[in-house]
């Protein structure tokens, strides 16, 4: 097999992705030159005929929404769509070898932490034109811009947040959310007060997903990254992981606890609040015994230092990118359709519980009656950011960095000061490579 006169090891070599790694296909972007000045894949622009590349075509649950998607599509436009799918483990990696070698057309599914990784590859074409026709919302745009262009038309926007359950928080008599950190802390008192093996907040407490300290980190002012220079280390940082360990030492959160083991802390009853995406609800209450467990299942913002600060959350979806080259024109005409068309997002909605990205799939009946959906768009959503880091190769590295160090506090190896002031330090070197 070939790509581009090149054999497919020596592609990899040439690129770093031995071990056809995200980490290494990162590398392939940030070896590329940026998204403005590129060529395409060639091809005639014109054509009907195009892929669709996307993991979900990979999974079970969500395959027979999207072909149905196309399938319509190809019906109203005579169009040919060939799917093309691999795994999400793999599929950046696949993804990006693909388009290097000029072997993927049309339309790209992306994850929104990837985007900036494959628009520096400079494959994909600007849409800051179609964006403009889709209605989509604020912070949706947003998650499909890299370096203040247009790469990707928002599929589904969400974030990260905060699930409380309601039903512990009314056992432990607590009437309203708590809204600052000090409230957050009072009601973790009273929830570890009700016994019975509560864990009051399970935070993610393993390196695996100890990347949800960031937006702590945030809520206690710590920026990340100002312009080029890494903040991690300052005051407000020391500060998010000194408070983290207070709460770890009077065990209002567990040790060893990641994402799967909060959903099963909560879904058995045993913890009033997690951080999750908005799927969580879906996931959660399926798993658990508790039948009524998703009616108690609220989004919550996350509690902010002082009165008046912005709740801190991380962005979380997906867009559709476009190839430049073959099929070109048909494929972005067919993404602005599955993205921001009222009855294809609210179908896809209704399959997958997934929200759409425009102002008028947001209100439309379906959507907007679903309570659990508007409240967290409204909650937690709206003032929801990607993370500074998406933009670099590096970022598994550094979530994984930071992960470290906030863990050696956690179990006692470690000083908040010093701990941060590595990961810091650790973070600006993965930046430099």
């Amino acid at each position: 097999m070939t790509t581009s006169g090149i054999s497919r090891r020596g592609a990899l070599r040439m690129f770093g992705i031995g071990a056809l790694s995200v980490a290494g296909a990162g590398a392939l972007g940030a070896c590329a030159p940026s998204g403005a000045s590129t060529s395409s894949n060639g091809g005639d622009t014109k054509s009907k005929d195009f892929d669709f590349t996307s993991w979900s075509l990979n999974e079970e649950a969500a395959k027979p929404s999207i072909e149905k998607i196309i399938k319509a599509w190809e019906k109203s436009e005579g169009s040919k769509i060939r799917a093309v799918s691999y795994p999400y483990n793999e599929y950046l990696s696949q993804l990006t070898l693909k388009l290097g070698g000029g072997e993927t057309t049309g339309a790209v599914h992306l994850d929104i932490a990837w985007l900036a990784a494959v628009a520096q590859m400079g494959k994909l074409a600007e849409l800051d034109t179609v964006a403009m026709k889709g209605g989509y919302t604020n912070v949706a745009l947003n998650s499909g811009m890299y370096d203040g262009k247009q790469y990707g038309l928002p599929w589904n926007t969400g974030s990260i947040g905060v699930i409380a359950n309601s039903k512990l928080l009314e056992k432990a008599g607590i009437k309203k959310h708590p809204t600052t950190i000090e409230e957050f802390e009072g009601a973790l008192r009273e929830l570890k007060g009700l016994g019975n093996g509560i864990v009051p907040y399970a935070a993610a407490t393993k390196v695996a997903q100890l990347k949800d300290i960031f937006p702590w980190m945030q809520t206690f002012g710590c920026i990340l990254m100002d312009g080029d220079k890494v903040t991690i280390g300052d005051d407000a940082s020391v500060d998010a992981v000194t408070w983290y360990k207070k709460l770890h030492d009077e065990k209002l959160i567990a040790a060893d606890v990641d994402r799967f083991d909060a959903r099963a802390l909560f879904g058995q009853g045993k913890a009033a609040f997690y951080d999750d995406a908005i799927i969580g609800k879906g996931v959660t209450s399926a798993q658990s015994k508790d039948k009524t467990l998703a009616d108690a299942m609220q989004p919550m913002k996350r509690p902010v230092l002082k009165a008046g600060d912005t709740p801190q959350a991380l962005l979380w979806g997906g867009v559709i990118a476009i190839v430049k080259g073959k099929g070109q024109d048909a494929a972005t005409q067919f993404a602005l359709h599955t993205t921001s068309d009222r009855a294809t997002t609210t179908e896809y909605f209704a399959s997958r519980a997934l929200p759409p990205s425009t102002t008028v799939g947001l209100s439309d009946p379906k959507v907007a009656q679903d309570t659990f959906t508007t409240e967290w768009t409204e909650k937690i959503t709206d003032t929801a950011t990607g993370s500074p880091f998406w933009q670099f190769a590096q970022n598994a590295q550094i979530e994984e960095a930071v992960a470290k160090q906030v863990q050696a506090v956690l179990v006692g190896k470690s000083k908040p000061k010093d701990a941060m002031k590595k990961a810091g330090e650790e973070v600006a070197a993965l930046i430099k490579r």
